[in-house]
C-alpha cells in the first residue's frame, strides 16, 4: 500500500503512475485482508482445545516478492514468540520502565483492542482496518475516474461547439 502511495505521489498528474499506484495499493490492501483472515484462523485455533488446529505457521517467514525483510531489518520483521499467541514475552534480564511494565501488564493475556474484556484480537482489528482502507481506496479511485470522465466529456462538448462554430 505504501509503495503504491509513493509511486502515485511522484507525479500525481501522470495517469500511468497513478494507475500503478492504485494497483499496488489495492493489491496490498487485498493481501492485508487475506493475511488478517489467516491470522484470525491461527489465533482461534491456538486458543482452542485442538492442539493440531494451527496451520499456516512457518518458522521461515515469506514476504511479498520473496524479499528477505527479516534479514534486512530483523528488529521489525523477524518472527518472535509462538505462532498464534500474542502475549508479551519479556526476555530474561530486561528491565522495563514503569510505562513499559504497565503496558505489558495490560496486554498480559494477549493483544486485544480492549484487553480486560478480550474484545477484538489483533487479526480482527487489522481486518477492519484493511477493510476501511479498501473502502477509502475504492471511493478515491471512483472519484478520480469520475473526474477524468467529466473532464473528457467537457472537452468533447467544447470540441463539438468549436467544430460547429457556435460559442457558449
Amino acid at each position: 500500500m505504501a509503495f503504491g502511495g509513493i509511486i502515485a505521489a511522484i507525479y500525481p498528474k501522470n495517469i500511468g503512475l497513478k494507475l500503478v499506484g492504485y494497483a499496488l495499493a489495492f493489491w496490498g490492501t487485498i493481501q492485508g485482508i487475506g493475511y488478517s483472515l489467516k491470522l484470525n484462523k491461527i489465533h482461534e485455533a491456538a486458543h482452542s482445545d485442538n492442539p493440531f488446529g494451527v496451520q499456516g505457521c512457518n518458522p521461515e517467514p515469506t514476504f511479498p516478492f520473496h524479499l528477505p525483510l527479516d534479514k534486512w531489518s530483523p528488529e521489525w520483521f523477524k518472527p518472535t514468540g509462538d505462532c498464534g499467541y500474542d502475549n508479551p514475552i519479556i526476555p530474561d534480564g530486561v528491565v522495563l520502565s514503569n510505562l513499559q511494565k504497565t503496558i505489558t501488564d495490560f496486554y498480559q493475556d494477549g493483544w486485544y483492542l480492549w484487553p480486560p474484556s478480550h474484545f477484538m484480537n489483533m487479526a480482527q482489528a487489522c481486518l477492519i482496518t484493511f477493510g476501511i482502507c479498501l473502502l477509502v481506496l475504492a471511493v478515491a479511485a471512483a472519484c478520480w475516474l469520475l473526474t477524468l470522465w467529466r473532464k473528457r466529456r467537457s472537452l468533447e462538448a467544447t470540441e463539438r461547439l468549436a467544430c460547429t462554430g457556435k460559442h457558449a
